[in-house]
């Protein structure tokens, strides 16, 4: 499938993070959010029924980044991805979450981010 919609350089505060540090002040979260999906119907009728609701796809991951504190960023990307598969008729979603602020002694880079891919299963229909 090519068809894609995309949610890019979407930007929350959370309190993700192994420190305890990290989960009591808490840092700014970069999320995008790729999914697959047909459009040809939408696109065809113009009609926002024929697509998924954008705004609700940013609600859930703001609701899961600025919830909860993780330790791990995987395991946000991992929740993410699987709220957006059971709520939304996609085929398959990449979720990158990117910590600009990361707490590596000595270290200069503008993030670490972990990228995942998931697919919708049998299990998800």
């Amino acid at each position: 499938m090519a068809d894609k919609i995309q949610l890019e350089g979407m930007v929350f505060y959370g309190f993700h993070g192994v420190g305890p540090e990290e989960q009591k002040v808490g840092q700014r979260f970069v999320v995008d959010l790729e999914t697959e999906r047909d459009l040809k119907a939408a696109g065809r009728s113009d009609d926002p029924e024929d697509t998924v609701n954008y705004s609700k796809m940013f609600r859930v991951v703001k609701d899961i980044v600025e919830g909860p504190s993780r330790k791990l960023l995987e395991s946000v990307a991992e929740t993410i991805a699987g709220a957006i598969l059971d709520g939304f008729d996609v085929e398959s979603v990449k979720v990158t979450v990117k910590k600009p602020e990361v707490p590596i002694k000595g270290s200069i880079l503008s993030h670490a981010a972990v990228e995942i891919y998931r697919e919708r299963t049998n299990e998800r229909r």
